[in-house]
């Protein structure tokens, strides 16, 4: 087993100010661990990184092709979006199929993710909706899904729902977690949440790769969808967004809050987890890039666009750059 250097420092002046402790973990699909750092086995909520698998019940019960939706919606429906007009419109259309609008969502507003999105909604005095919400595409399938069961979709996004139900199973089948040994939350957008080690995590994604690989029909069509349009899957300037891109479909990244991030490496056949100690989303971004480099995902001269992730500047309130947060090693 390898040893990954994941840690972060702050700088300024030449001096370390800050440092970010990450843990982290690469698993191959029958569960064997390739390398890590610290605490593999740490248990944290792995927030929207589930998304890829709470989708799935939708797709195998047949809903999601009893509607007008296609791979936009589905790539949506996987994302955490930066409140872009392009994810806005695509969630309110979601909707309209459904015959359902933005209050149905129980998510809460808030505003864009993207600064384009930011800049956007600022210069139009734009009010900020349930549809900015980076998680408005889950939800709307989230509603479709409760459609399919033939269940009221008021409450949808109780633990007890059918729907809710539907989704702990198929991350517990990805992840190899019974359901009732789950640590449960609840999300930031309102639905539960699931508490796994960091070694539960990279597995569920690595077997994500292995089910593409062999050609299994829901994953196949998952990461078809998330490949054909990563600029849906975050956003403009999103670090997924940006790492899809750069590597043409090969490295499938998917965000979590409080610094963690779980990475499918399509090429490698493993899946990667990370998460920052304090949660630190400056820390969280390098740290994955870093892990990717010494795997041997990426090169060590990365394109422009991801070395702006690597390498970002500390800035004064002037805008000169005054230090930097950039990887231990």
């Amino acid at each position: 087993m390898n040893a990954l250097a994941l840690d972060i420092a702050v700088t300024r002046g030449g001096v370390i100010e800050s440092r970010h402790l990450v843990h982290g973990v690469v698993v191959a699909p029958d569960g064997r661990v390739v390398a890590s750092v610290r605490d593999a086995d740490i248990v944290t909520m792995w927030r929207s990184c589930a998304k890829p698998f709470q989708v799935m019940p939708l797709l195998e019960g047949g809903g999601f092709d009893g509607l007008p939706w296609g791979e936009r919606e589905l790539a949506l429906a996987c994302a955490s979006h930066g409140g872009e007009p392009e994810h806005v419109d695509l969630a309110e259309a979601m909707l309209e199929a459904l015959g359902l609008e933005e209050g149905d969502l129980a998510c809460g507003p808030h505003e864009p993710l993207s600064a384009r999105g930011m800049r956007i909604v600022h210069e139009t005095k734009e009010r900020v909706t349930r549809l900015h919400n980076n998680c408005s595409g889950k939800h709307a399938a989230m509603l479709a899904a409760a459609r399919m069961h033939g269940v009221p979709t008021q409450g949808y996004e109780r633990p007890a729902h059918a729907v809710q139900q539907a989704c702990a199973r198929a991350v517990s089948i990805w992840t190899g977690v019974p359901v009732d040994e789950f640590v449960m939350g609840t999300d930031g957008c309102g639905v539960p949440v699931f508490g796994l080690s960091l070694t539960r995590m990279a597995l569920s994604f690595a077997r994500l790769v292995d089910a593409v690989r062999r050609g299994h029909e829901v994953p196949s069509r998952i990461m078809a969808a998330i490949q054909a349009h990563p600029m849906l899957l975050g956003g403009t300037d999103r670090f997924d967004t940006v790492l899809l891109e750069e590597t043409g479909g090969r490295i499938f990244a998917k965000v979590g809050a409080e610094g963690v991030h779980t990475v499918a490496l399509l090429d490698h056949g493993l899946g990667l987890a990370v998460k920052v100690e304090d949660g630190a989303t400056r820390a969280q971004y390098p740290a994955v890039l870093r892990a990717l480099q010494q795997l041997g995902a990426l090169p060590a001269t990365l394109p422009p666009r991801l070395a702006e992730f690597l390498v970002r500047p500390v800035r004064n309130t002037r805008g000169e750059a005054v230090g930097d947060v950039a990887p231990l090693a």
